[in-house]
């Protein structure tokens, strides 16, 4: 029973983490935001770094909403499984990096790229699809976000050039 609390609070933390991130921060971030699209989708994608460059501490506050969706989930997920908990971050974290591998220096292997599309988790290749156009390849866990979150992304613009059109 404990194993099976460990793991449903693993897959819940990143599968509600991922979808929060997705399109409460990251979406909204390429529509209305400006430090992700300069940090993240650069070749510098440390927003600590781009910080301390620029002297722009503010530019820290994007990273930590591109982290808060998995850590408001903290205190609901503890009561049910301090270790799923943590096992959950920490699973997160591992895929930021390992989604972020440069690309000349990584593939991923045959075998791991077909079980992570069985699954629908971002490999880093498909990642760097939308490093290279940010309207393709959301869900930065979970790949089947992507969609809808084209739609979100979609209607966020219109919804955005109705808004600068009536105060235009």
């Amino acid at each position: 029973m404990v194993f099976c609390k460990i793991i449903l609070v693993t897959f819940l933390l990143l599968l509600i983490g991922d979808f929060v991130a997705t399109f409460f921060y990251h979406v909204p971030e390429h529509i209305f935001g400006k430090f992700h699209t300069i940090v993240h989708h650069s070749p510098n994608r440390s927003f600590v770094r781009y910080a301390l460059r620029t002297r722009k501490p503010c530019a820290l506050i994007a990273g930590f909403f591109a982290a808060f969706p998995y850590l408001m989930f903290i205190p609901l997920f503890w009561i049910v499984s301090p270790l799923g908990t943590i096992l959950g971050l920490v699973v997160a974290e591992c895929h930021v990096e390992w989604r972020h591998l440069p690309l000349q220096q990584w593939q991923t292997p045959f075998l791991l790229k077909k079980i992570c599309q069985r699954l629908w988790i971002t490999t880093p290749e498909r990642h760097w699809q939308h490093h290279c156009n940010s309207r393709v390849a959301y869900g930065d866990i979970f790949t089947f976000y992507d969609q809808p979150a084209q739609a979100w992304f979609k209607f966020l613009l219109k919804l955005k050039k109705k808004w600068k059109a009536s105060y235009s």
